[in-house]
């Protein structure tokens, strides 16, 4: 079965609490990615999990180092993250470029998807950044070079639009999500599903490898449980990662 890395999908929330006179500070550790994880594991995947916070030590920063899995999936972390390594951004120290690094090994025959949040394709306030590095030439859409950010409250729900084998069997529509990343679709790339018409699942493919987008997210608050708990969750997961891989579905 592919051999998977998976990024990001973890943040430290500090909590300011005003009472009257008195104030005091709580902070808290999450990891947003565990039904994601667990999909990928029921079905057999070997995966790698490095939460945010670890990228500058876990993530390789060699070609070799990528060699090691089949495919890399970025969940809802900065650009920032793989270009601004301790040494670099406090030292001026030079440090390989990890985004760089995955847009090889995908040239390379390797996978990447890239999944949607609030710090992934441009994200709040454009400081996702993906959009500006090596990367996103490996990307089957293209960023916009704002916030990109398309919220969907009320709820909308996805429709599959394209034919390919990853969604063979699988319910033309999907639970709702309550938003999603706006992107434009690269021409020689194939639009799979929509979520109130924006592009949702993308794949298309670079170098020797390929490449997929899926612009919402895979918990919490964009993709709610419903959304988690859909039985087709983790069969799209589970298809998008082997095809991803080189297999033929």
């Amino acid at each position: 079965m592919p051999r998977v890395l998976v990024v990001g999908e973890s943040w430290f929330t500090y909590t300011v609490h005003q009472k009257g006179f008195d104030a005091f500070h709580t902070a808290e550790y999450t990891e947003g990615g565990g039904v994601f994880l667990d999909a990928l594991r029921s079905r057999g995947h070997e995966v790698t999990y490095v939460p945010a916070h670890e990228i500058p030590t876990r993530v390789p920063d060699t070609d070799d180092g990528f060699d090691a899995f089949d495919v890399v999936v970025i969940s809802d972390v900065g650009a920032n993250s793989f270009q601004l390594p301790p040494q670099t951004f406090g030292a001026s120290v030079p440090a390989p470029d990890r985004s760089e690094l995955v847009r090889a090994f995908v040239e390379r025959g390797g996978g990447v998807l890239m999944i949607g949040g609030y710090l992934t394709f441009s994200g709040i306030d454009a400081r996702a950044r993906w959009g500006r590095t090596p990367l996103a030439e490996a990307l089957p859409v293209v960023m916009a070079d704002r916030d990109d950010r398309v919220e969907l409250p009320s709820g909308a729900v996805p429709e599959v639009v394209g034919e390919h084998p990853l969604l063979r069997g699988l319910e033309r529509s999907w639970p709702a999500l309550l938003g999603l990343n706006e992107v434009a679709v690269r021409a020689e790339a194939s639009l799979l599903a929509e979520c109130a018409g924006h592009p949702l699942l993308v794949v298309g493919g670079h170098g020797a490898g390929r490449s997929a987008a899926f612009t919402s997210d895979v918990a919490p608050h964009w993709a709610p449980p419903p959304f988690l708990a859909w039985d087709g969750y983790p069969e799209l997961w589970d298809r998008l990662v082997r095809w991803l891989a080189g297999a033929e579905l």
